[in-house]
């Protein structure tokens, strides 16, 4: 389909993979991106050479456009004192024993630098830079745009999609509450701001200059139809991806995927001290019965400790088990034949 959106990217097929913070794989981002969509890579996290580097294996692996996705610095962000840290990080101690695991101790710092992330991104020129939480400072947009970087802002709300718009970005990813993972609201709370897809797209469509991207709930062919049908130039898809074996989901992840149905999930700032769906599990659980939770990056830090041992033990029950409400048309094993289906939803003409 040649809209603006591929136009735009470079792109064969307006299918866009959603950039999983710990979750992002070569080969899937590779694969999305070979195939003739935008594959996308989550940078949560990541130090300028783990960035590098993992730009040069996907480089190793396509030579088509991709995205690298970044996380906007908020103002809000609440380091704790040692005094603090301490106190939140032994109501997390059974989760800790439970894997035979000491206590961590509190770290120099909690993310990387925006600034050194931002730099080594662009440096690298990819074909996009996707941003959440927030609005991409006009310095940052300027110097992606001259070096032919083109820039994908997040709403989750139609103020947040004009206010997007009127920044500068090159495309907005309009995302429902249905989506998987953390609500990247930025002008109001998250919780003030939970818009479904199929009322969040045509609004957002009609009040904003840019090509839409369509999140939240799209898993196959009909999802897609829909997007498009309202006013969407593209879509982003995450669970359904995450489900195939291309991902860096391991086996409980995608039992969970399978076993979790549309009222399944839930709404909790338990994992990271900030709103993201999910399916509830031990973990969030013990969580929320704890009378406080750190702020964010704090709370993501403290439970990042013990979810990276979970997952390598393949134990959901102690993972960020991020699924959306459409888990249950996720239905394919491999990422080439879940990109066929969501193609068959395109329309064929511009």
């Amino acid at each position: 389909m040649n809209n603006r959106l591929s136009q735009l990217l470079g792109i064969d097929i307006p299918i866009v993979l959603a950039p999983f913070g710990g979750l992002s794989s070569v080969e899937l981002t590779a694969t999305v991106s070979r195939l003739g969509g935008l594959g996308s890579y989550g940078l949560y996290g990541y130090e300028p050479d783990r960035i590098r580097e993992t730009v040069a294996a996907i480089r190793a692996e396509t030579d088509r456009p991709f995205a690298l996705n970044l996380w906007l610095p908020t103002g809000d962000e609440v380091e704790p004192d040692p005094g603090e840290f301490e106190r939140y990080a032994s109501t997390l101690a059974p989760l800790f024993e439970r894997l035979g695991l000491p206590l961590p101790e509190c770290p120099d710092h909690f993310l990387p630098s925006f600034e050194d992330q931002i730099e080594a991104a662009l440096d690298l020129v990819p074909a996009a830079v996707s941003f959440v939480f927030g609005i991409p400072p006009a310095e940052v947009i300027a110097e992606a745009h001259r070096r032919g970087t083109k820039v994908v802002g997040t709403a989750t709300t139609v103020a947040e999609a004009v206010a997007l718009d009127r920044g500068g970005v090159d495309a907005i990813a309009a995302t429902g509450a249905e989506g998987a993972g953390h609500r990247v609201s930025f002008l109001e709370t998250a919780e003030d701001s939970l818009v479904g897809t199929i009322a969040l797209v045509p609004q957002v469509a009609d009040a904003v200059e840019v090509p839409v991207i369509a999140a939240g709930g799209i898993a196959d062919r009909r999802g897609v139809a829909a997007a498009f049908a309202l006013g969407a130039e593209g879509v982003q898809v995450g669970t359904a991806f995450l489900r195939t074996r291309q991902s860096a989901a391991n086996d409980s992840y995608r039992a969970a995927i399978d076993a979790t149905p549309a009222h399944g999930t839930v709404l909790t700032r338990a994992m990271s001290g900030r709103l993201s769906r999910g399916a509830p599990n031990e973990a969030t659980r013990a969580i929320e019965a704890e009378e406080e939770i750190a702020p964010f990056p704090a709370q993501n830090w403290l439970t990042g400790q013990f979810r990276k041992e979970a997952a390598a033990r393949d134990r959901g029950e102690l993972m960020s088990l991020w699924i959306g409400q459409a888990a249950g048309c996720a239905r394919f094993e491999d990422a080439e034949a879940l990109f066929a289906e969501l193609a068959r939803g395109v329309p064929t003409a511009g």
